[in-house]
């Protein structure tokens, strides 16, 4: 079974989590690799993060990305740190 790139990104594109995140605002382009660009570079999904846990955070976003690999991969760490568990309970001595 050989699968382009192209027929990934279509399937990625089309699977019900970023279909999830695509209504919940437009992105800045309808194309599919400009989409999956503004998906990766941590910005678009930062601002879904915030109005799901409008708490803030002490670290701040990199908004011009720039297809920049170092900046987004700053922001997805920045992301996936505001998804780390907390403990409902806090551990007592």
């Amino acid at each position: 079974m050989d699968v382009t790139l192209s027929e990934l990104l279509a399937s990625f594109m089309e699977s019900p989590l970023v279909l999830w995140v695509r209504m919940l605002g437009p992105l800045g382009s309808e194309e599919r690799v400009a989409m999956f660009m503004e998906l990766v570079d941590g910005v678009f999904l930062h601002k879904v993060m915030t109005h799901i846990d409008p708490s803030p955070t002490n670290q701040r976003l990199n908004k011009n990305v720039n297809n920049d690999v170092s900046l987004r991969l700053y922001n997805l760490t920045v992301l996936t740190r505001t998804c780390d568990p907390v403990p409902l309970f806090a551990s007592r001595p």
